[in-house]
């Protein structure tokens, strides 16, 4: 998660747009909006959600391996840690 106060403030706002994305896409499907326009609403909302999972993804490899106690990780705990987030990346890609 994203600690400093800037990198939480890109945070936040990611997820405000990615809220008003929601908000509108349920506003166009009550008043029945037509599907080529709901999908483009759909794809700003993917990609906004792409958006906030690669902030808060370099904000984890960062922390995890730009610390001086990575340099203290044993190979084994190294091969975990990215285990660690080859399962998140991969389960995002489903």
């Amino acid at each position: 998660m994203p600690h400093s106060p800037e990198a939480k403030k890109r945070v936040m706002t990611r997820l405000r747009r990615i809220k008003g994305q929601v908000e509108a896409l349920e506003r166009a499907v009550e008043e029945g909006t037509e599907c080529g326009a709901l999908l483009q609403q759909l794809a700003a909302m993917r990609g906004a959600a792409t958006g906030l999972m690669a902030e808060v993804l370099e904000s984890h490899l960062k922390e995890t391996f730009q610390q001086p106690q990575a340099t203290a990780l044993t190979p084994a705990d190294m091969d975990s840690e990215i285990d660690q987030l080859m399962r998140i990346i991969r389960s995002y890609l489903k």
